[in-house]
C-alpha cells in the first residue's frame, strides 16, 4: 500500500515551511535513514529523513515550494512489488503555497500604480437600501452575510484585530480561513475592519480594538515622489514580526539600568586570554566580554532562583536547570542559541560554545533543540558602539540583558575624580513574574559578579 510522505513538524511552533530541495527522484530506492529533502523553517534549514523503505512514487510539492503546511502531503512511497499503477486514487498533487508577487523593478515608483484618489469633501448621498430579494457584493469569494468556514483560532486573532472574515480570502481546505490568512491581512494592511453595529437612532460608537496599520497603498502613496523596490518578507522575518509584536502586547515590561565597572574584568580577561595554551599556532580558547556576561548572569539566577521563571497562566515555572539564550544576528533577522547549564560551565567552554553556535545560525545550520527553551536571554550591542538600549522579552523568558558598550567615564571614587571603564546594562522583566524588588537583586548580583570577576572562577 503506497505511504503517504507529509511534511514534518520540525519544531512545536512550526506551522509551515518551505520545501527547498528535493534529494531524490521519482522512481529512486529509499531506505530508511536516507536524506530526502531539505525543509526551511523560519530559523533554519533541516535535512529530512525517510523512516520507511520504498520507491519514490510521486513527488506532490515542487522544490522551492514556500509556506507549505505541516502534514500536507509532499510526496508518496510505494511499497514494496508496487507500482505506478497503485497510485491511481492514491490522492492528487497538494495545492502549492501561492508564489509571492514579484518585487517591482527599483526604478519603478509609486507613481505606476497611483493610489485610490480621496473623496472630494462634499456631503455623501444617503444610501438607500436594498432592494429586496438583491444580493449584496460578494467580498473575497464570500457573500456579506454568508457563512464563512474558518478555524476557531482565526475567529478569535480575527475578532481581536477587528478584521470582518468575509474580506478574508481562505487557504485552508475548502477555502478555510486558518491562522496565517489573519496574519498576512494584518501585516500586507488588506484587512476590512469588520462592521460595527449601532442602535437604531443612535450615532455609532468609536471603532473598539486595536489600531488598524495604514494599508500597504498608503504607505507607498507617502512616497510617491521618490523609487523603492518592494522585497517581499521571508518566513523568519514574519516570524519575528509575529513574535515581538505579541510580546510587546501581552507582556508588561520594566526596565532597571545600571552602570557596571569593567576594569577588573578586562584585567583578568587579558591574563586568562594571554596564559592560554597554543596549538598549532593558536591558543585554545579567546574570551570575549560577552562570554563573561552570560556565566556572570547564569551565576545571578542561581544567586536569585525566584526570577529563574516562566509565566503561565496556570502556574509560575520554576526552572531546575539555567538556560541562557544569546542573540546572534543572522542574514536577513536573528535567532537565540541557548547555553545549556551556563552556571555550571566554565568561560572557556562558554566562548567555545558560542563561536560554534554563531558559526553554525550564520550558515543556518542550527537545530531546534539549540536556539528554543531556556529562561532569560542577553543581548549585547556594545560591539556596535551602542551605549544602552531596552531589549525585548523573548517569550517564555521573563528577562532580557540588554548589554551596552564598554567605555571611559570619568567617576568619583574616594570622593576624586577618576577614569574608568564602564558599561550600562537594562534587564527588561515580564512584570508577571518578576516584579521590581525581584529583578533589582538579581541584576544586583550580576553586578557585584562583573565587578568581581574571580568569584566566577571559583
Amino acid at each position: 500500500m503506497p505511504i503517504d510522505i507529509l511534511m514534518p513538524a520540525l519544531s512545536p511552533t512550526m506551522e509551515v515551511g518551505t520545501l527547498s530541495k528535493w534529494l531524490v527522484k521519482e522512481g529512486d530506492s529509499v531506505a530508511p535513514g536516507d536524506i530526502i529533502a531539505e525543509i526551511e523553517t523560519d530559523k533554519a534549514t533541516m535535512e529530512v529523513e525517510s523512516v520507511d523503505e520504498g520507491t519514490m512514487g510521486k513527488i506532490l510539492v515542487a522544490e522551492g515550494t514556500e509556506e507549505v503546511p505541516v502534514n500536507q502531503k509532499i510526496a508518496i512511497l510505494l511499497g514494496e512489488g508496487e507500482d505506478a499503477s497503485a497510485l491511481k486514487g492514491a490522492g492528487t498533487a497538494a495545492p502549492k503555497a501561492a508564489a509571492p508577487a514579484p518585487a517591482p523593478k527599483p526604478e519603478e515608483t509609486a507613481e505606476a500604480a497611483p493610489a485610490k484618489q480621496e473623496p472630494k469633501s462634499e456631503p455623501a448621498p444617503a444610501e438607500s437600501a436594498p432592494a429586496p430579494g438583491n444580493q449584496a457584493p460578494k467580498a473575497n469569494g464570500h457573500d456579506a452575510g454568508e457563512r464563512v468556514f474558518a478555524s476557531p483560532l482565526a475567529r478569535r486573532l480575527a475578532k481581536e484585530q477587528g478584521l470582518d472574515l468575509n474580506a478574508i480570502e481562505g487557504s485552508g481546505p475548502h477555502g478555510r480561513v486558518v491562522k496565517r490568512d489573519i496574519e498576512d491581512a494584518v501585516s500586507s494592511g488588506t484587512g476590512k475592519a469588520a462592521p460595527q453595529a449601532a442602535a437604531k437612532g443612535a450615532a455609532a460608537p468609536a471603532a473598539a480594538g486595536p489600531v488598524q496599520a495604514p494599508s500597504d497603498d498608503k504607505i507607498r502613496a507617502l512616497f510617491k515622489d521618490s523609487t523603492y523596490e518592494v522585497v517581499p518578507h521571508d518566513n523568519m522575518r514574519k516570524v519575528i514580526a509575529r513574535r515581538l509584536t505579541e510580546a510587546k502586547s501581552t507582556i508588561p515590561h520594566f526596565y532597571l539600568s545600571v552602570d557596571i565597572t569593567l576594569d577588573a574584568l578586562l584585567k583578568l580577561r587579558g591574563d586568562l586570554n594571554a596564559a592560554a595554551p597554543v596549538a598549532d599556532g593558536k591558543p585554545a580558547y579567546k574570551l570575549s566580554v560577552n562570554d563573561f556576561v552570560i556565566k556572570a548572569l547564569a551565576l545571578s539566577l542561581k544567586a536569585v532562583p525566584e526570577a529563574n521563571v516562566s509565566w503561565t497562566e496556570g502556574g509560575m515555572l520554576m526552572h531546575k536547570v539555567v538556560d541562557v539564550g544569546v542573540a546572534v544576528a543572522i542574514p536577513g533577522g536573528l535567532i537565540t542559541p541557548v547555553v545549556r547549564d551556563a552556571d555550571k560551565k566554565t568561560v572557556s567552554v562558554i566562548s567555545s560554545e558560542m563561536k560554534d553556535y554563531a558559526a553554525r545560525a550564520r550558515a543556518r545550520k542550527l537545530m531546534p533543540e539549540e536556539y528554543q527553551g531556556g529562561s532569560t536571554a542577553v543581548s549585547n550591542l556594545g560591539m556596535f558602539g551602542i551605549k544602552d538600549f531596552s531589549a525585548v522579552i523573548n517569550p517564555p523568558h521573563a528577562t532580557i540583558l540588554a548589554v551596552g558598550a564598554g567605555e571611559e567615564r570619568a567617576v568619583v571614587k574616594d570622593r576624586a575624580l577618576a577614569i574608568a571603564t564602564v558599561m550600562t546594562c537594562t534587564l527588561s522583566t515580564d512584570h508577571r513574574a518578576v516584579d521590581g524588588a525581584l529583578g533589582s537583586q538579581l541584576i544586583s548580583a550580576f553586578k557585584g559578579y562583573i565587578e568581581n570577576p574571580m568569584s566566577m572562577l571559583v
